[in-house]
């Protein structure tokens, strides 16, 4: 169940009129929260659904795309992940292939059936992405470029939206509301783990972030537990996490090798644990089923076809 909203959180998230949470006015003025259904081709996000994207880190080549597309349909994930542009850190990282990985995106969707979500990273991009992909991802370090927020708000596409390593909530949701001034309120907030004092993992799974988003905000929020984790064999256990606590997907790095990964290898599933996380979520997401049949789903926006 989605938490009551706190009187602090009202007064801090409330500003952002476009994203933060709204009711449905009843007869005695005091109504049903209303909730975003994001729709891409016929997958519902934010809905009873729990969503589940998959994929590599970075599309290397066709076979490692399609081998993973085919692996990661059959075990249940609705989207496929896939960067073909690479925002990395070190210069002499690879990079993507750019065009041509957008292709290689467009025929495993071909192949599969599977919804395509990649990441954007200029404005000067986005109408090229938006030919090939259904959802345009902003990554962490994208979350506070407002020129690429804006461009992405009149594109026409869902937008998943990851939230900054070093970002506050209100930061993000501030983010959320510049894409939904921009004219698009198909928003899916991503929370990806945040940068803290550690160093066992990657970054820091904000896991109090999902509830409370869900309480000041109408819009889906799902989890990356991949990046969160940076580690392995700690993704399915912040995967189960994300369930439990009422997230509405997965966002999740998938490899047939990944030692042989040219990004993100250490944190990227092979195919069996893969199936072995999406099989061992069940029963969590079970206990969530009957909340989430009983959530208003009264703001669906439609997303392109």
């Amino acid at each position: 169940m989605t938490p009551r909203m706190n009187s602090k959180w009202n007064g801090q998230f409330s500003c952002f009129d476009l994203v933060a949470r709204v009711h449905e006015k009843a007869g005695d003025g005091v109504g049903a929260p209303l909730r975003t259904i994001v729709r891409v081709r016929e997958i519902e996000i934010g809905g009873n659904d729990f969503v589940v994207m998959a994929g590599p880190c970075a599309v290397e080549s066709e076979t490692q795309l399609l081998q993973t597309a085919e692996a990661v349909a059959e075990a249940g994930a609705r989207i496929l992940r896939g960067g073909a542009y690479k925002p990395r850190s070190s210069p002499y990282s690879f990079q993507g292939l750019g065009v041509e990985g957008l292709k290689l995106l467009r025929k495993a969707r071909e192949a599969t059936g599977l919804a395509i979500v990649t990441e954007v990273m200029s404005e000067e991009d986005v109408d090229l992405i938006a030919d090939y992909a259904d959802i345009m991802q902003v990554g962490s370090r994208s979350m506070e470029n407002y020129a690429l927020l804006e461009a992405v708000g009149q594109c026409g596409r869902p937008v998943l939206l990851k939230r900054g390593m070093t970002a506050t909530l209100e930061e993000f949701l501030r983010s959320a509301q510049v894409i939904a001034m921009a004219g698009n309120l198909q928003i899916i907030l991503c929370e990806r783990g945040i940068r803290t004092f550690e160093t066992a993992t990657r970054n820091t799974l904000d896991i109090a972030a999902v509830p409370v988003l869900k309480a000041v905000s109408h819009l889906p929020v799902i989890v990356d537990p991949s990046h969160a984790a940076g580690v392995r064999s700690l993704v399915p256990v912040l995967a189960r996490a994300a369930a439990v606590v009422g997230a509405d997907g997965l966002i999740v790095e998938v490899h047939p090798c990944p030692e042989q990964a040219l990004s993100d290898g250490e944190q990227s599933l092979t195919f069996h644990e893969f199936r072995q996380m999406m099989d061992d979520i069940e029963p969590y997401l079970d206990l969530q089923q009957e909340s989430r049949q009983l959530r208003p789903q009264l703001l669906a926006v439609g997303g392109a076809e």
